[in-house]
C-alpha cells in the first residue's frame, strides 16, 4: 500500500474533500514527488465541471506541480532521491512511437494526463515517468514556477517550433492567466510586442510584462491600424473574437496561433490566407525537452508568473476565485496538512 491524501471531487462540479487514496506500487519507470507547490489552472476547473467530456471521478486535480522526488523506480534515469522537479499537463507517453522518438511525446496518442484517469498533484504526492519529472533550475523561483508547466509551456513553445526571430512583431491577444507570461516570454526574447485586452485596466501591467504596444481588442479602428503587420499572433483567450481582424493583422506569411481553448468554431475566409500566404495553427503544452528549455530561458530571464498564493487546505476558496475571474495572474498552492 502507498496511501496518500489529497483533495479530491466525487462528481462534476462538487467542492473538493480532503480524499485519501492509494498510489499502488512505484512502477519501473516511474518517480513519486512529495509536492511542494502546484499550480491552480483554469483547465483544472474545466475538468471539474466536465466540459470537455472526459472527467473521471473521483478527480484530483492538479497538474503544475513543484517538489522533490522522494522515490524512483529501478529504471528510472537522470533523477536522484532529494531533486526538485516539476511535473505537468503529462504524467507518461509511451517512448516508443515515432512522436515519441522524435521528441514529440507530448503529441503521443496514448500520452496519460496527470489528473485524466491519474491522481493529479492536490495531494501528499504524485507520480510520472522519469522522463516528465523536469528539473528545477536553482536560479528559477520555484514557489512560483508551477504555472510554467502548463500556461507557461503552452504559450512559450510556439517561439521555438515556428523559429520566431527576436527581430518579429508580436501580438498576444488577452492579458490573463497565458497572455501575461506571453508577453514576458515575447519580449525577453526580443520581439516587439503589441498586447490586445478586452479590459484597459490592465494596460500598465501589460506593459510592466513588457508590451511595447498595449490595444483594445475590442477598439475595431485600432486593430485596423495593425493591418498586415504582426509575424505571429498568439491567441491566448477562450472566446471567440472578430477573426477576420485578426487575421487582417498579420504580415505576409504571418501566423495566428491559437493556444487558447475556443470552444465554438473559428470562421476563416480562404482567401485571407491566400493572398498574403498567412497560416493559422494551434498546438497544447510541450514535450520534456521543450518544458526544460524554457525553464532554463525563464531561470537566465528572471520569468515567473504572476501568482497569487493559497494554503492547499483552502483550496476551495482558490477554485471559487479562480471560477470568478478574479485571479491575477494565476494561483498557486502551498501544501499543507490534507
Amino acid at each position: 500500500m502507498a496511501n496518500t491524501r489529497g483533495w479530491a471531487a466525487h462528481q462534476a462540479k462538487q467542492r473538493l474533500v480532503p480524499y485519501e487514496f492509494d498510489l499502488g506500487l512505484l512502477a519501473p519507470q516511474e518517480v513519486e514527488v512529495a509536492v511542494e507547490y502546484c499550480g491552480l489552472c483554469h483547465s483544472d476547473l474545466s475538468v471539474l465541471n466536465n466540459d470537455w467530456g472526459n472527467s473521471k471521478f473521483p478527480f484530483v486535480p492538479g497538474h503544475e506541480a513543484i517538489g522533490k522526488v522522494v522515490a524512483l523506480g529501478e529504471e528510472a534515469r537522470g533523477l536522484q532521491v532529494g531533486q526538485r522537479v516539476g511535473i505537468g499537463w503529462t504524467a507518461d507517453s509511451c517512448m516508443h512511437c515515432q512522436l515519441c522518438l522524435s521528441g514529440n511525446q507530448n503529441l503521443c496518442a496514448q500520452s496519460q494526463p496527470t489528473m485524466i484517469g491519474h491522481y493529479g498533484a492536490f495531494a501528499q504526492r504524485v507520480r510520472s515517468h522519469w522522463a516528465w519529472a523536469i528539473p528545477v533550475p536553482e536560479k528559477l523561483d520555484y514557489t512560483a514556477a508551477g504555472p510554467l508547466l502548463c500556461g507557461g509551456i503552452t504559450v512559450f513553445a510556439p517561439f521555438m517550433h515556428y523559429g520566431v526571430k527576436p527581430t518579429d512583431r508580436v501580438g498576444i491577444v488577452g492579458i490573463g492567466g497565458l497572455g501575461h507570461m506571453a508577453v514576458k516570454f515575447a519580449a525577453a526574447w526580443g520581439c516587439e510586442v503589441t498586447a490586445f485586452t478586452s479590459s484597459t485596466s490592465k494596460t500598465d501591467e501589460a506593459r510592466g510584462f513588457g508590451a511595447h504596444r498595449v490595444i483594445s481588442s475590442k477598439d475595431s479602428d485600432a486593430v485596423k491600424k495593425l493591418a498586415s503587420s504582426l509575424d505571429l499572433l498568439l491567441v491566448t483567450v477562450n472566446v471567440p473574437l472578430d477573426w477576420s481582424a485578426m487575421i487582417g493583422t498579420l504580415a505576409p506569411k504571418g501566423r495566428m496561433h491559437v493556444v487558447g481553448a475556443v470552444l465554438e468554431p473559428i470562421p476563416i475566409a480562404a482567401f485571407d490566407l491566400i493572398v498574403a500566404q498567412r497560416s493559422v495553427s494551434g498546438s497544447p503544452t510541450g514535450a520534456p525537452a521543450t518544458i526544460a528549455t524554457m525553464f532554463d530561458f525563464a531561470a537566465r530571464h528572471g520569468i515567473v508568473p504572476q501568482v497569487e498564493h493559497f494554503p492547499m487546505s483552502k483550496v476551495n476558496d482558490a477554485v471559487a476565485r479562480l471560477a470568478a475571474g478574479k485571479a491575477r495572474y494565476r494561483i498557486v498552492l502551498d501544501a499543507d496538512s490534507a
